[in-house]
């Protein structure tokens, strides 16, 4: 009985290391769920749309009235600019989102430039307070 069971066991073993080197190892290393070529495209538009956002914010915080704002408000708007790039993905998209609505806003006529001011100053502060809290 037990060189039946070993004969058995070694057989079994040696049918299986046959699968085993039978498999070709390129297919299963191949076999991703996402490939290469979309998770590069990924990055790219999630670097792009970064890129962008950062863009918008430092825009709505460099125009001549957002400066004389932030400095009536003892706010540096170097720094202000600066922090922007330390903010994260999703942080950021809000804040672009917040400064595209209120520049047409007020292009539209719907904010004044009081409205405008206190909404710009409390984005360049929000920034500060994020990133100091990090």
């Amino acid at each position: 009985m037990p060189s039946l069971l070993r004969q058995f066991v070694r057989v079994a073993t040696a049918s299986m290391l046959a699968v085993v080197f039978l498999i070709p190892q390129d297919s299963i290393a191949q076999s991703h769920i996402v490939s290469p070529a979309d998770l590069q495209n990924a990055l790219t538009a999630s670097t792009q749309a970064r890129q962008k956002n950062i863009e918008t914010v430092r825009q709505f915080v460099s125009s001549p009235m957002a400066e004389k704002a932030l400095k009536s408000a003892h706010l540096d708007a170097k720094q202000v600019k600066e922090a922007v790039s330390r903010l994260s993905d999703s942080e950021l998209a809000q804040l672009a989102a917040r400064s595209s609505k209120a520049q047409s806003d007020f292009a539209a006529g719907r904010l004044s430039d009081r409205d405008l001011i206190i909404i710009l100053v409390a984005i360049a502060a929000l920034i500060l307070i994020i990133v100091a809290v990090r």
